[in-house]
């Protein structure tokens, strides 16, 4: 039997986005005969999916003029019987499907009504009014897909029905980066995957690592992902020329190749501020640390808290308070055996809790139940 057809689009996301291309399109790949449209895909890492590459604009304005157009002349011809988007801008354009008879789900990874004013571009008094328009048309039009429970507080009286799918973590995927606890306690090192800003805690961060230099001089931080702030903001930090030589900046990198440097850190860190939607949303990398066998340093929010001192498994401290910081890691250096008991907890936590299976299974229910309901 021929695999109906289902297109995903994103004009900003990675070429290598995990949540999408090796959760959510390889899951459907299964059942559907999957395209998916990115910036600079790359089909050789998924080659059951048909990718369509685009071009990549930092600005909206760019994707809005150039990308979104492009993504309707190259992708109306498939026929998708369903279009799920991942970018506010596309939702104009994806009534081009719809009168074609195509549904569409409009997944929300962000709540940018809470989170718009921390952008660094693309803000400004037009895109905020474009994008209340285009959520505004989603909510009365779309199927939607929420990635944090918390974002319904924002996202009711929908005309459609929803679904939560939590960005848990592909446990195959992390499978090949799994090795047994065990730091160098002369050399700790410590391990952050993701957007690097201040609003995610970068002062805090080189702060405490100051602090933890003075009694472990041989600290080293590995920190993968895009730095949202320039050079002259991380140096006039306090105590960065301190550590300049202990903090290791590998920019973006896809996550095959720096989750093998997880491989002996002491813990891996996710500390995040109370501003945006953060409190409300869980940062994928705690339970991707937890997946590795890593005691985790993260937020004192409530959330966080929940799953971290309900199984053991680190610390929850404030974000703004480097001195807390540096006393979880020295704890973590200094008790390696209890640090290692962490890792194992959080490892059996998302094993039976906090794992990409269970939201695999709401995320084909919910396509079934779209696509055969139509």
């Amino acid at each position: 039997m021929k695999k109906i057809r289902v297109l995903h689009i994103s004009t900003a996301h990675q070429p290598q986005d995990p949540r999408i291309v090796f959760k959510q399109c390889q899951t459907l790949a299964d059942e559907y005969e999957v395209f998916c449209a990115l910036p600079n895909a790359d089909p050789s890492v998924a080659p059951d999916i048909h990718f369509i590459r685009l071009p990549y604009y930092r600005r909206v304005i760019w994707r809005i003029l150039i990308t979104c157009p492009l993504i309707l002349l190259r992708c109306l011809p498939l026929r998708p019987k369903l279009v799920h988007i991942y970018v506010p801008e596309f939702v104009p354009f994806a009534y081009a499907f719809r009168l074609l008879g195509a549904q569409i789900i409009y997944e929300v990874q962000e709540n940018l009504h809470k989170k718009m004013h921390l952008k660094t571009i693309n803000k400004g008094r037009f895109l905020q009014k474009a994008f209340l328009w285009f959520d505004h048309l989603a909510r009365q039009n779309f199927y939607l897909i929420f990635t944090e429970h918390g974002y319904l507080s924002t996202y009711s009286q929908l005309a459609k029905p929803h679904v939560v799918i939590y960005n848990f973590p592909l446990l195959s995927f992390l499978e090949p980066f799994r090795r047994p606890y065990g730091p160098n306690p002369t050399h700790p090192s410590f391990f952050y995957i993701g957007w690097l800003s201040f609003e995610r805690a970068i002062d805090t961060l080189i702060k405490g690592a100051a602090l933890l230099k003075v009694s472990h001089p041989n600290v080293a931080v590995h920190l993968f992902g895009q730095c949202i702030f320039t050079a002259e903001l991380l140096e006039a930090i306090p105590d960065y020329a301190a550590v300049r030589d202990s903090i290791h900046f590998y920019g973006y990198t896809d996550q095959r190749l720096a989750f093998p440097k997880s491989a002996g850190a002491t813990a891996g860190l996710a500390l995040l501020k109370p501003v945006g939607d953060y409190p409300e949303s869980y940062p994928t990398k705690l339970f991707e640390y937890m997946a590795l066998g890593l005691p985790v340093v993260t937020s004192d929010f409530p959330l966080y808290q929940d799953v971290v001192e309900r199984h053991r498994c680190g610390f929850c401290i404030s974000p703004y308070e480097p001195q807390q910081l540096a006393d979880a890691l020295t704890y973590l250096i200094e008790h390696p055996d209890e640090a290692q008991n962490m890792g194992e907890r959080g490892q059996r936590a998302v094993e039976e809790h906090y794992n990409w299976r269970t939201e695999a299974e709401k995320l084909l229910l919910f396509y079934k139940r779209i696509l055969y309901r139509n």
